[in-house]
């Protein structure tokens, strides 16, 4: 995935055909034809390239919108989208300050050309500081454990003491909160419908709490799926969660593939894919592996986590590692009874029972999702000192 580009036209137009045209260059986000929305974006995304629709009806505005975000973001290109039949539209929309002009009905390859030839001359944008990280778990199957797992990943890191959120959208839903014993009022269903007021404060007041400080947002029943939530409000999502937290940790066990579900993993800056030793389960995960590579998502560097792992059962970590062909294997044991327990309870198993296997190989791959973190060295060795103390 190379580039990310907005396009801004009128909620009646079908953009199908230039998403197609360029879904081998990056991913189109959609968006309203509104200056506000256009500079949230940019500001939260890498975008260089903006379409913006020019109608007979509506160029007037449509121009001035072309004029005011380039005033606002003078590194920022715009092509123009519309009947190129239509003269005045082009000498309009290029007045304005568009680069270029793309008519409906274009060759998909034509288009690709020119956005090649554009990307190539825009400069570079500067490089944005102090924002937190990403690190995302994944899996084609639903299961209550990711939660479980997931849950107690984002409670270690927390341990840093630099602000970290855990976002539970695996399914089934709720699992990572009630295995932290959290109730939680606001969702995150609820987050993407305030995101224009989502701030430092909101979060304050409304973002359920661990007593170690970690920060949750869950799915309820009552948000629907997030396959109905666009690329571009989750984009701002994600903007204002990396400005606030050091670390945001995903748990997307089980959903299934989607634009929301794309939008997600790409913008994870780490991946853990999430399996079991299952021939059929592994079968399902290699698909979706597969599925994704083919949409231009990136997984090089995506990490495999095997839950419920016996050292005695075929295959083991390293054939998994072999197959699924990712960057290296994390094997957590089965624990049944401890998880149960812990699931029942809502304690975090490294507090229940902290030189357990489980807790150790937890500690070790919470380690691994707090590394590279701005402003977690000294956390880090608070982390260090714990899981040498759940050595033993």
């Amino acid at each position: 995935m190379d580039d990310t580009f907005l396009v801004a036209v009128r909620p009646e137009t079908e953009i199908d055909w230039l998403q197609e045209a360029l879904t081998a260059q990056g991913q189109l986000l959609r968006a309203g034809q509104d200056l506000d929305e256009l500079l949230g974006l940019l500001d939260v995304t890498p975008a260089r390239l903006v379409f913006v629709e020019i109608s007979f009806e509506q160029s007037t505005s449509q121009c001035s919108l072309i004029e005011g975000l380039l005033e606002a973001r003078p590194l920022v290109s715009v092509v123009a989208i519309g009947d190129g039949f239509d003269n005045q539209l082009v000498i309009g929309a290029m007045r304005a300050g568009a680069r270029d002009f793309i008519s409906y009905g274009l060759r998909g390859s034509e288009i690709g050309g020119l956005v090649r030839r554009l990307c190539q001359r825009l400069p570079a944008l500067p490089e944005r500081r102090g924002q937190g990280r990403i690190s995302l778990f994944y899996s084609a199957d639903a299961d209550a454990d990711a939660g479980l797992i997931v849950s107690q990943v984002a409670h270690a890191v927390a341990l840093c003491g630099r602000p970290t959120l855990l976002v539970d959208i695996g399914m089934p839903p709720g699992e990572g909160l009630q295995s932290l014993g959290v109730e939680a009022t606001f969702s995150f269903g609820d987050a993407l419908r305030n995101i224009r007021r989502l701030d430092a404060g909101l979060i304050e007041s409304a973002f359920a709490r661990h007593p170690t400080g970690l920060r949750l947002l869950g799915l309820v029943a009552a948000d629907g799926p997030i396959a109905q939530y666009g690329s571009a409000e989750l984009y701002l999502l994600l903007g204002v969660l990396r400005q606030n937290f050091a670390q945001v940790i995903i748990n997307l066990c089980g959903q299934p593939p989607s634009d929301a579900v794309r939008t997600l993993l790409i913008n994870s800056q780490k991946l853990y894919w999430y399996a079991d030793q299952s021939v059929s389960g592994c079968r399902r995960n290699l698909e979706q592996i597969r599925h994704w590579q083919e949409r231009g998502v990136n997984l090089e560097a995506a990490q495999l986590v095997v839950d419920r792992y016996l050292d005695n059962v075929a295959p083991d970590a390293q054939s998994l590692l072999h197959t699924f062909e990712l960057q290296c294997v994390h094997a957590l044991p089965q624990e049944s009874e401890l998880r149960l327990a812990a699931r029942n309870q809502g304690q975090a198993l490294a507090e229940r029972a902290p030189r357990n296997a489980l807790s150790r190989a937890l500690g070790r791959l919470a380690l691994g999702v707090a590394e590279g973190c701005e402003g977690c060295r000294q956390g880090a060795t608070v982390m260090q000192r714990l899981f040498e103390r759940m050595r033993g």
